[in-house]
């Protein structure tokens, strides 16, 4: 008997078990290859635009994906370093051979943690309570809770061409038995689609005729308990080509032979990856598309071809290839391919990522229709989390949206559904300057120490460096600059604005383009402490204003979170609720009305009703 089973050893998996066991509770983790945890079927890369700052959250909840990415990367950079502070993240270019195996080691390592090959094909439900699950080799396992990360393996098929066969990603077995489950316990699924690039031998690339990428001299890092980061010398090179007319031209002769465009594909596939296909269809204005080549480890010699996923035939992906600039003789080691594959919809979960319909059985990660391995990590996390919560009789953790880039991503998910796989971007947190890279551990690690994923001697080390920033935004309240010549002049010869009268240091910083160098050169002040802290005490005092105010909006909505609604509401009872509107609220089932208003479909009006209602029902 085991307090939680895990079902599946992806990214998801992988958090989602480990965070079980490392709080104490009897943890099996079922995957069909102990060979294939964490693998890395597709870019080889951790973070991005949003995902490198759900990476920084997963760590400040104690996660491991951040430590794992931060000892086995190749190459590291903030993106949008030249933008505001709410779109800046970081990109790791991982070692999908180092990675994984890391992630092995430290499964292994874990006290409360065992793990199994199998196939989980039957979960067994009595009183609408998991109990248990049966493997395909007949065993039936009872358990308290289980989590299902199963990715992309329910009953997937790859596909190229005009033919398609059973499989998982990198040719790996599928199974179609957990999906008919599913089905068989009322849960409605959803077919969804993702695919990949071709990987070229990287002896048969012309880099000459390429523009060298290269990572970032600053000392980044995901996690702030990594001691020791990779240098700029040591890390590898990244390269930039383009498609050309030739590639968009083969494309479009070709078109009839791709599974997406011949009708062979059921799936929606991602919108914001799209294959070569859809870039050459879709964006015909286009002359041409940017392509990245980028190393998948140090132990392979293959080169992953990264926005050039593709469906076409074999034969087709060679001239493909061979269209690009400086691949004109490359060697295809592996073709691209598209994969199909089961998920739920996902409006069928809680808040914390249990099922509405069965009690303690957690869905994460690609099942629940997202796309990314940083998307995946954090559901899994939070599962683990919470299935903990749930055996030990404590509210779950949830997070809100103006507190995580997580919390929008499960909100999101669970209020609105999924069309095609769902990825983290920006401009889906309305309160993002609250959501920034430098205070992950501010918005998080309360959580996670509280929780007991963070141990004291870290959080204590945080509010020590938490001191530190309060400290520094004191000491420059009290600097005072006065509009003497010298400082002027300095400010004329950098192409700023004068001063006119006495400021304080805080109101230099607030100023464009000025920063700790600049108040340094014309006051003398020094900070005396690390760059690390500087940044962040600028960015606070720089965009206070618009940090004041996202905090203000935030809190308007947290009234509407803190409005809950009754678990089992008679929404067919209130009257006056558009017709709409009353579907997909019974459909939903929101647990709060800050949740009932993003529903799409339920307008104001709708909400306005409901929360008089609740009021007159409360009052009664």
């Amino acid at each position: 008997m085991y307090d939680v089973i895990v079902i599946g050893g992806g990214h998801a998996g992988v958090e989602a078990a480990l965070a079980s066991a490392r709080l104490n509770n009897k943890t099996l983790m079922i995957m069909g290859s102990f060979a294939r945890i964490a693998n890395m079927p597709c870019n080889p890369s951790i973070g991005g635009p949003a995902k490198g700052i759900i990476v920084r959250e997963i760590d400040a909840l104690g996660g491991q994906m951040a430590k794992t990415a931060d000892q086995t990367l190749l190459q590291i950079k903030m993106l949008n370093s030249s933008k505001g502070p709410a779109v800046r993240a970081l990109r790791a270019q991982a070692d999908k051979v180092t990675y994984p195996n890391m992630m092995k080691e430290i499964v292994k390592a874990t006290p409360n943690l065992e793990t199994l090959e199998a196939f989980v094909e039957e979960l067994i439900v009595e009183d609408g309570k998991i109990q248990a699950v049966r493997t395909d080799k007949g065993r039936t396992i009872a358990a308290s809770a289980a989590i299902i990360c199963s990715g992309t393996y329910l009953s997937s098929r790859v596909l190229v061409g005009h033919s398609f066969h059973p499989s998982g990603p990198d040719g790996e077995p599928t199974t179609n038995k957990l999906s008919e489950s599913l089905r068989s316990l009322g849960f409605a699924l959803i077919r969804l689609k993702t695919g990949t690039p071709p990987r070229i031998k990287k002896d048969t690339i012309d880099f000459s005729k390429t523009v060298p990428q290269y990572g970032d001299k600053e000392p980044w890092r995901f996690s702030e308990e990594t001691a020791e980061v990779l240098p700029l010398e040591k890390q590898d090179e990244c390269y930039l080509t383009y498609t050309t007319p030739l590639t968009h031209q083969l494309v479009r002769d070709n078109l009839q032979f791709s599974s997406l465009y011949s009708g062979l594909v059921e799936g929606v596939g991602p919108r914001y990856c799209p294959s070569i296909e859809d870039k050459v269809v879709k964006f015909a204005d286009k002359a041409r598309h940017q392509i990245f080549l980028e190393p998948e480890s140090r132990f392979i010699d293959e080169i992953y071809v990264s926005g050039f996923s593709t469906s076409m035939p074999h034969e087709i992906q060679e001239q493909l290839v061979h269209s690009l600039t400086g691949l004109e003789h490359a060697v295809i080691a592996k073709y691209a391919y598209a994969i199909e594959y089961d998920g739920i919809d996902p409006t069928q979960l809680k808040r914390s990522l249990e099922s509405k319909l069965v009690k303690n059985l957690f869905f994460a990660g690609q099942v629940n229709g997202t796309s990314g391995y940083e998307e995946a990590a954090c559901q899994g996390l939070m599962a683990g989390i919470n299935a903990n919560q749930n055996l030990k009789n404590k509210e779950p953790l949830v997070l809100r949206r103006d507190e995580a880039y997580i919390g929008v991503l499960i909100d999101d998910l669970i209020t609105k559904g999924v069309k095609d796989p769902y990825r983290m971007l920006t401009s889906r947190a309305e309160f993002r300057l609250l959501l920034r890279h430098d205070n992950a551990e501010d918005r998080l690690l309360g959580y996670g120490h509280e929780i007991g994923l963070v141990s004291d001697q870290r959080f204590a080390a945080f509010s020590e460096r938490r001191k530190k920033v309060e400290d520094l935004k004191t000491a420059v309240s009290l600097v005072k600059i006065n509009p003497k010549k010298e400082v002027n002049e300095y400010l004329l010869g950098r192409g700023r604005d004068v001063i006119n009268e006495k400021i304080t240091g805080q109101e230099f910083l607030k100023r464009p383009d000025n920063d700790f160098s600049d108040l340094k050169a014309v006051s003398g002040f020094d900070p005396g402490v690390s760059p690390e802290i500087c940044e962040q005490a600028q960015i606070e005092i720089k965009y206070s204003g618009y940090i004041d105010k996202a905090y203000k909006e935030a809190k308007k909505m947290q009234s509407m979170e803190n409005r809950r609604i009754p678990d089992d509401f008679d929404f067919e009872k209130v009257p006056n609720i558009a017709k709409e509107a009353k579907e997909k609220l019974k459909r939903v089932r929101p647990a709060t009305i800050s949740q009932a208003s993003r529903i799409s479909g339920v307008n104001p009006s709708d909400v306005a009703i409901l929360l008089v209602w609740l009021e007159t029902k409360k009052h009664a």
